[in-house]
């Protein structure tokens, strides 16, 4: 194990801490690999029956994946990311049929990687300090870490809006949206988890029952009139239409904000979305997810993305091709052929 996962039996639970406070505990290769082993030895430990995921500080479980070593690997080839990619997504299926309950708490911050690691759990709780999203697109990439099965999901057209727009979620937005299951107040999660270590204790699902309360209320859920009229739409041109003609202005707002997104990868991410409410299972979105991301590395967009919010910060990322007119259909088909390297290939059986 390396010293950015924390792992430990607590009582009848095993612990992984995700450690990196100071990068919001972003996760690396490595990081991701500790965490698969850390499963594969608790899942064999008769002791321990459950899991708990928290991340270290006080900002959140995880901002996502480390999106400077994307930039920098992506301008070598991209061979780290491939990697990184294919492992991080086997982890996500593995926790979406974990043996025993995989308590996720969504405290504060996560993100992109973030919700791969939490949101495929069975018990997944978020607190009022809870800041929910996948905000790829932000950065020229689209959706991923089975991010496009949870938001093809979602309630109407809200889960489109929140791939395309890359807009956060707030604990009841994440309950609305299908990424979380409880909402309980952060100052009670101390007492919950020592609750749920106690090996004489009630099972877990007894347990956060308990400590769970009624969520704040969604503002998703107060918007989906525009949003549902808006995002059924067949092409991101036609959003941005109906999102300008709506005389909404939260709707107008939306429109401003795809304005700055990757013309490419918001067309990539529409059609990913779609395709994504007809599979059977996580492992087939999972593998499709691969087959895109591996494209985006390989893509001018992810470079300069990254560039323009991470790296110089001058938020004014140059993206080609510049226009949506200018992504024609089979630049976006494209992203969705197999890789060179293969594909990823995962059992399909966890629906």
């Amino acid at each position: 194990m390396g010293d950015e996962v924390l792992v430990r039996r607590d009582g009848a639970v095993g612990r992984i801490v995700l450690d990196r406070p100071r990068a919001l505990n972003s996760l690396t290769h490595g990081m991701v690999l500790d965490v698969r082993a850390a499963l594969d030895a608790f899942a064999e430990d008769d002791a321990v029956r459950a899991v708990v995921l928290t991340g270290a500080g006080e900002r959140g479980l995880c901002a996502g994946g480390d999106i400077r070593a994307f930039h920098d690997d992506a301008k070598l080839g991209g061979a780290g990311t491939r990697a990184f990619l294919r492992d991080e997504y086997r982890l996500n299926e593995l926790i979406s049929r974990y043996p025993k309950p995989y308590v996720a708490v969504m405290d504060g911050i996560t993100m992109g990687g973030g919700v791969g690691v939490s949101a495929h759990g069975s018990v997944r709780i978020v607190t009022e300090r809870s800041v929910v999203a996948l905000p790829e697109t932000r950065i020229g990439l689209v959706p991923d870490v089975g991010g496009s099965r949870l938001l093809s999901r979602a309630p109407g057209e809200l889960g489109t809006h929140l791939g395309l727009s890359a807009a956060s979620m707030t604990p009841g937005d994440a309950l609305l949206c299908g990424f979380a299951d409880h909402f309980v107040p952060s100052a009670r999660l101390p007492e919950l988890l020592a609750d749920l270590a106690d090996p004489a204790g009630a099972p877990v699902a007894e347990v956060v029952a308990r400590y769970a309360e009624p969520a704040p209320a969604s503002p998703l859920a107060e918007q989906r009139e525009w949003i549902d009229a808006c995002y059924a739409a067949d092409s991101v041109e036609e959003i941005v239409a109906r999102l300008v003609a709506s005389g909404v202005p939260e709707a107008k707002q939306a429109a401003e904000e795809l304005a700055e997104r990757s013309p490419t990868m918001l067309k990539v991410t529409l059609s990913a979305l779609r395709r994504a409410r007809s599979h059977g299972s996580l492992a087939e979105s999972l593998e499709q997810e691969y087959r895109v991301s591996c494209a985006a590395v390989a893509h001018h967009d992810l470079v300069e993305g990254i560039r323009a919010q991470v790296v110089d910060k001058d938020r004014n990322p140059r993206w080609s091709p510049g226009t949506l007119a200018e992504v024609d259909a089979r630049a976006v088909a494209a992203f969705f052929e197999p890789p060179a390297e293969g594909d990823l290939r995962l059992d399909r059986t966890d629906g």
